[in-house]
């Protein structure tokens, strides 16, 4: 038997995930790790290169240990990551410096490039489909000014994907879908784009070479972390395109929507579609050749669901301990009985997305009751989920306005879709079938699938992907719920304006703000 290895560096977690050939999952091994904030600066989120590559050698050694697997008969290795985060590397590839997705250290340096090059925001974003918020330049800036012995003896930069695949091979590389994320690059020719860097005095030499996904980088060369030195390493990508192809989301027109800590919405393009000049989506390169992915983003739906449970649902948990079920499932089982628009509740938490200017009020819910009937745990827990579609429905609209392309079906995956009142009010909300997928594991499957295509077990990722995807579920419309929704959006989408306002008038704190605002 033959087997396919798949590294998945999360912002939580590093797992190895090994699966045979016929997509099915035979053994992970996974460790939590953090990114801590550098001493003295604010907002950073440092990468600790040598403390996570240890942990990932660990997750490759339990993953075939826990199999009983021969290294030998890994057929190939391929690598995802959470996307922005960045390693900067000096001539002998020793890694200088690192940080992880969300640091927001060079919230100066952001500031500087807007306020100092006129138009060069929207100018570079009209290639590569991403603003300045978290992307490379601010901070191999903020390197520059802050530590720069270290700016200059940077002489290469990968994501941090790609850093695991060094740390295999040898090779410093990139692919479209993590290395666009860092915003110095081009969507329709899917390359580095250098002259972004030089315009704003940045090294522009820095760049490696582009591989599209599935292509052969290299062998294993760093035998220590337990793998064959003839193990294939194949190029990998961003964990939400991977994830979006272990979904079985390749075709152009496909769309999806992942329900985690956040939900991110996904609508694939031709690769020449031009960003809308409002700045409000962010457009990826997809893992598929001549391909983009719009994307919509809900700040933390996943993670405000959790709060709820945490902060008002003792009873609940008492319960689901009780009848030995998940305390989510108790909390839809009560919500399903709730009327469609929770008795008027208004959860203010995600704004949709507005990618060039993109901050959030303060959280809070509107429009409650003081009659325990109709305002209690169940109205609000329902509120909630209410919430997170209707802004994924309106960033869905959003990508509509500028793509042309219509949603009529979604792929709902993550933690999110398991809740059975939350795909059907989705599909409610959105007027769109719901397909659930099988796979439970979509970004390690993708990422397989991309070892698989190196090793020439698939064809490409499309192949692959119709090969080993298959579905749970589907949920359809009510359409009659929809046209109530339809009124539910509106009016919310005005409260949230007027929320919006008491934090510019600094009554109340944002959520959550962009780094430069």
């Amino acid at each position: 038997m033959k087997y396919l290895m798949a590294l998945d560096a999360g912002t939580g977690s590093v797992r190895a995930v090994i699966f045979d050939t016929q997509g099915n999952q035979i053994s992970i091994g996974q460790r939590e790790w953090i990114h801590l904030e550098e001493d003295g600066v604010p907002s950073s989120m440092s990468f600790d290169c040598d403390t996570n590559w240890t942990l990932t050698q660990d997750c490759i050694t339990e993953a075939l240990s826990s199999g009983n697997i021969d290294s030998k008969d890994i057929l190939a290795v391929s690598s995802t990551s959470m996307r922005e985060g960045i390693v900067l590397y000096d001539k002998d590839g020793k890694e200088l410096f690192a940080v992880a997705n969300v640091d927001a250290r060079a919230d100066k340096e952001v500031k500087y490039l807007k306020e100092n090059f006129d138009g060069i925001e929207e100018e570079f974003y009209s290639q590569s489909g991403q603003t300045f918020a978290l992307g490379a330049l601010p901070r191999i800036m903020w390197l520059k000014n802050n530590k720069p012995n270290l700016y200059e003896k940077v002489a290469k930069i990968s994501m941090i994907s790609d850093w695991i695949l060094y740390k295999l091979s040898g090779v410093i590389a990139s692919d479209p879908s993590n290395a666009g994320t860092a915003g110095v690059f081009s969507l329709e020719k899917r390359d580095w784009v250098s002259s972004m860097a030089s315009k704003v005095g940045i090294k522009d030499d820095i760049f490696p070479k582009v591989y599209e996904v599935g292509e052969v980088i290299g062998t294993v060369t760093n035998t220590t972390c337990g793998l064959d030195n003839n193990t294939l390493v194949t190029m990998g990508g961003g964990d939400v395109q991977l994830g979006s192809a272990g979904l079985g989301v390749v075709e152009l027109g496909d769309v999806a929507i992942l329900g985690g800590s956040f939900w991110q919405q996904v609508v694939n393009m031709p690769s020449d579609t031009i960003p809308p000049k409002d700045m409000g989506i962010r457009v990826n390169p997809h893992v598929i050749p001549f391909q983009s992915q719009a994307e919509g983003i809900t700040f933390f739906s996943g993670l405000v669901m959790r709060w709820f449970r945490d902060a008002f649902c003792d009873i609940e948990k008492i319960e689901a301990e009780k009848r030995n079920i998940n305390v989510y499932q108790v909390l839809e089982e009560k919500a399903k009985k709730v009327p469609v628009g929770s008795n008027g509740i208004i959860p203010i938490f995600s704004d949709s997305m507005k990618y060039g200017k993109w901050y959030h009020a303060a959280p809070s819910f509107l429009n409650l009751s003081i009659d325990p009937t109709v305002c209690n745990r169940a109205s609000m827990f329902r509120s909630l989920q209410e919430n997170a579609c209707i802004v994924s429905d309106i960033n869905l609209k959003k990508i509509e306005a500028f793509s042309g392309i219509k949603t009529k079906t979604i792929v709902f995956a993550g933690g999110s879709s398991k809740g059975a009142l939350w795909c059907q009010i989705l599909a409610d909300v959105t007027g769109c079938k719901i397909k659930i997928p099988t796979v439970t594991e979509a970004t390690a499957l993708g990422t397989a699938m991309s070892a698989g295509v190196g090793a020439g077990i698939y064809k490409d990722l499309k192949s692959a992907a119709k090969e080993l995807v298959t579905w749970d579920k589907i949920y359809t419309p009510n359409m009659d719920n929809h046209e109530e929704y339809k009124q539910i959006k509106e009016n919310w989408q005005k409260a949230y304006d007027i929320q919006l306002q008491l934090v510019d008038e600094n009554i109340t704190d944002s959520m959550w703000k962009a780094p430069g605002l």
